[in-house]
């Protein structure tokens, strides 16, 4: 008998998923390098408004990579659709931030790798850097279900040392994909990386999604169902970027990865889900987040096309 989401032991959980000690923490900016290996929570978030956590469940961490299903809604809201005409949605193999566009159209291969992030943060409302930035942080608040907070230095390395996320910036400018400056595109997407979440935070972010865009806790509807769906389709081909398939496969949540070591995850009309811990594979995938998730989708019967059997297999 699969066990009840609201009676799960999380902690439970925590403690097998803390056996496992593999992978190594990002160290791309200096924040990031000194988070704590050992550091790891769980969260979920339910349809009916509960949200349950484990131990450092209320620890804070910046988003990072988890933040680009959330631009890629708020881009998709804020164009009345027209975002999908601009950005590819189809996987593509590659690292998260190779320096490639899609040939012929120069969009980005998807919303999910920085590419697309870069654009997608660049589509929302706003005259200009301070008017996006208010924006999304707005609306990621809305995603969360409470006001959120950026991390400023976070921001400022994420800005400073992002020479790839330049690169792109500038090649989307030169294909004529990009019609904001290069710098402020850069800018406005290292701080929406650099705002602050817990997992249960970034939970009730994934249960908004697999809610069909109501927040949950505050019955807010923050997107349309169709952008919501929109989303989480894209999140399922590619949230995981070229170990998506295999994901999808083993695991079968439509989830996103981060360099921070946190997964969020939506299970439609099921759940959202958030796992953090910084050890990352080759990938740049949690560690512990993908056995968390791989254990939540067979003992939860998460799996969205059949029940899971466990290990996320080739």
């Amino acid at each position: 008998m699969t066990p009840d989401a609201g009676t799960y032991d999380l902690e439970d959980l925590r403690e097998r998923v803390m056996q496992e000690n593999g992978g190594s923490v990002d160290d791309s900016i200096p924040e990031l390098a000194a988070a704590d290996a050992d550091q790891c929570a769980l969260a979920l978030a339910l349809p009916d408004g509960t949200v349950r956590g484990t131990t450092q469940a209320e620890s804070l961490f910046s988003v990072q990579s988890a933040v680009k299903p959330f631009l890629f809604a708020l881009a998709l809201l804020d164009t009345d659709g027209d975002a999908l005409d601009l950005i590819g949605i189809e996987p593509t193999g590659e690292a998260f931030d190779a320096i490639k566009l899609e040939s012929g159209s120069g969009r980005p291969p998807n919303p999910m790798v920085n590419a697309g992030a870069l654009l997608t943060a660049s589509l929302v409302d706003g005259s200009d850097v301070d008017e996006r930035n208010e924006r999304i942080l707005r609306g990621l608040s809305a995603f969360a279900g409470r006001r959120l907070e950026v991390d400023e230095g976070v921001a400022h390395n994420e800005h400073l040392l992002g020479d790839r996320n330049h690169a792109l910036a500038h090649l989307m400018r030169a294909e004529g994909t990009l019609h904001v400056g290069a710098d402020d595109a850069v800018a406005v997407y290292a701080r929406a990386c650099a705002v602050l979440v817990d997992v249960k935070a970034l939970a009730v972010m994934g249960a908004t999604l697999a809610c069909g865009g109501v927040n949950p806790v505050t019955e807010e509807r923050v997107v349309p169902p169709a952008v919501a769906r929109d989303v989480v389709s894209v999140m399922a081909t590619c949230g995981v970027y070229d170990g998506s398939g295999r994901w999808m496969r083993g695991i079968g949540i439509p989830a996103k990865s981060s360099v921070s070591g946190a997964i969020v995850l939506s299970a439609p009309g099921r759940l959202g889900a958030a796992v953090m811990s910084p050890p990352l594979d080759e990938q740049g995938t949690s560690v512990r987040g993908r056995v968390a998730s791989d254990l939540l989708s067979v003992e939860l019967d998460l799996h969205a096309f059949g029940s899971a059997t466990g290990g996320d297999r080739g």
